[in-house]
């Protein structure tokens, strides 16, 4: 099975938590490790950065996902809980959850329109969205890395000649 995508990670990992007990990222990122299937290696697979696993990066990004839309809520560093709209959400058992069902959260719905707006800010260019849905903020900037590196490369070799 190849390692989900954050978005299909989202009810599970609520799931998880609907005891209401502390979770730390570790147990978490295990126990849906279990849950999904996931092989060793999967379980080690790096983003091209070398720098975090992808499954981790995954399960990080559906979590800072859901705390936007405040299904979930930092105890301490590293240990989150679910919360009361969280088990709300899980007793109108829902088939999925994702960035289309978040958005009808108005706090979701703010944490996203201020995040676009500091992106605009940066003058960073708009990504699609529909393209970029079901990639983590660290599967993009690796995309868009090797997107720049190969159109350099391109450059060179062409002006070379």
């Amino acid at each position: 099975m190849p390692i989900p995508d954050f978005q299909s990670i989202m009810l599970p990992l609520l799931k998880l938590c609907d005891d209401g007990k502390e979770y730390t990222n570790r147990e978490a990122i295990e126990a849906l490790s279990q849950d999904f299937g996931l092989t060793e290696d999967e379980q080690k697979e790096l983003l091209p950065s070398g720098q975090q696993c992808v499954f981790d990066n995954r399960v990080a990004w559906a979590r800072a996902h859901m705390k936007m839309a405040r299904l979930f809520e930092n105890t301490r560093r590293g240990v989150f809980r679910i919360t009361e709209r969280g088990l709300d959400v899980l007793k109108k058992n829902p088939t999925e959850i994702n960035l289309r069902f978040l958005r009808q959260f108005p706090e979701y719905e703010e944490a996203r329109e201020k995040h676009k707006e500091n992106r605009q800010q940066a003058s960073s260019p708009e990504v699609e969205e529909q393209e970029s849905e079901n990639k983590t903020p660290a599967e993009q900037l690796e995309e868009a890395y090797q997107t720049l590196r190969n159109n350099l490369a391109r450059e060179i070799l062409t002006h070379s000649n």
